[in-house]
């Protein structure tokens, strides 16, 4: 059994890693952090977890934490950074949800975050999360940049066709929906029920954060000597809760071959990638709660452009579902611990 903190516990995120970790038979919760909810018991600011956890939120301790086998960071941007080398200095583990290690060149991340960042000395120590691609450094790393939940859904769509070599790598295009709990738990307009619902709406067209990190990510996976892929990305708002469907579009080179036998032959390990039938579309309902996704691909009238379908729950497989499976992975574990139940239907 390991002891787990949790660093900034009131979030969707955080709310999410507490309700897999209150069933997860290796894994203790032993501290979680709110300066803000301090002395407030958990299972008061989220009932859903009464009959679960027994502990109150506490200000962040480095005492409390060092003990811990390993750490989440649950924060906004920006805090992880601030607590990372008091904790990597003394050893333990850290499974970050947030982007403050995730993109490598700190240029980059200053100019997409808006601020200086505090620990650019460890960003080439820590391990990309995931593990379709990176499972053999995750299981030695001391400091995990969870991926963020734009950057899985179009990794995976665009993986086994990158590596393989089999698209043009300029002009990718990835027009995405998340659902309102992408925005985080934050008093905003945008995010009010009488704004959100019955609406679909594109924004930050002109540019998300989450663009640097997804073409680094598709530039490791490509093969060496290839032109470093560039990605148009247009996200969007669904008036829904939870859930990304990434609609991603590519031209094929010539003799691409058969795109389903080779999706499901690079995926038929993966416990957590699931490629449907051909002619069978995912829909985000299929992985609600869970840390699964589910890819499909076509080429429409066989015109040289690949469509590939990818969805996943933002809340899981987008952050702390991936955040469990990597600790799973870290500790040897099975992989799937603690992941393993089904979609919430309806």
């Amino acid at each position: 059994m390991i002891k787990v903190g949790i660093v900034g516990g009131t979030g969707y995120t955080g709310v999410e890693l507490l309700r897999l970790l209150a069933l997860h038979p290796q894994a203790q919760v032993e501290v979680i952090t709110s300066r803000a909810e301090a002395g407030k018991p958990v299972d008061e600011l989220f009932p859903n977890l009464r009959g679960h956890y027994n502990l109150v939120f506490e200000a962040p301790d480095f005492q409390s934490l060092r003990a811990c086998d390993v750490v989440f960071f649950a924060t906004p941007h920006g805090v992880a950074q601030s607590m990372m080398v008091e904790l990597f200095g003394h050893g333990v583990r850290v499974i970050d949800l947030s982007a403050d290690f995730r993109i490598k060149d700190i240029a980059t991340w200053e100019q997409w975050y808006g601020q200086q960042h505090a620990c650019p000395e460890l960003v080439d120590k820590a391990v990309y999360g995931l593990p379709e691609v990176n499972r053999d450094a995750i299981k030695e790393a001391q400091l995990i940049a969870c991926p963020g939940c734009y950057p899985t859904s179009i990794q995976l769509g665009f993986l086994p066709l990158l590596e393989n070599d089999l698209i043009e790598t300029t002009t990718l295009i990835a027009n995405a929906a998340s659902g309102i709990s992408g925005a985080g738990r934050q008093a905003k307009i945008d995010n009010l029920l009488a704004e959100a619902h019955d609406s679909y709406k594109a924004y930050a067209v002109s540019g998300h954060r989450h663009l640097p990190e997804i073409e680094q990510g598709l530039r490791v996976i490509q093969p060496s000597g290839v032109q470093p892929a560039q990605l148009t990305f247009v996200p969007h708002l669904l008036p829904t809760i939870r859930g990304i469907h990434s609609t991603l579009y590519a031209r094929l080179r010539l003799n691409s071959g058969d795109l389903q036998a080779l999706y499901e032959q690079r995926f038929c390990d993966e416990p957590f990638v699931d490629v449907l039938p051909a002619g069978v579309f995912p829909q985000t309902r299929s992985v609600k709660g869970t840390n699964m996704c589910r890819i499909s691909l076509l080429e429409p009238q066989e015109r040289g452009t690949v469509v590939v379908m990818s969805v996943i729950d933002n809340l899981a497989k987008g952050a702390s579902g991936q955040g469990v499976q990597n600790m799973n992975i870290m500790f040897g574990f099975e992989e799937t611990l603690g992941l393993c139940a089904p979609a919430l239907l309806p």
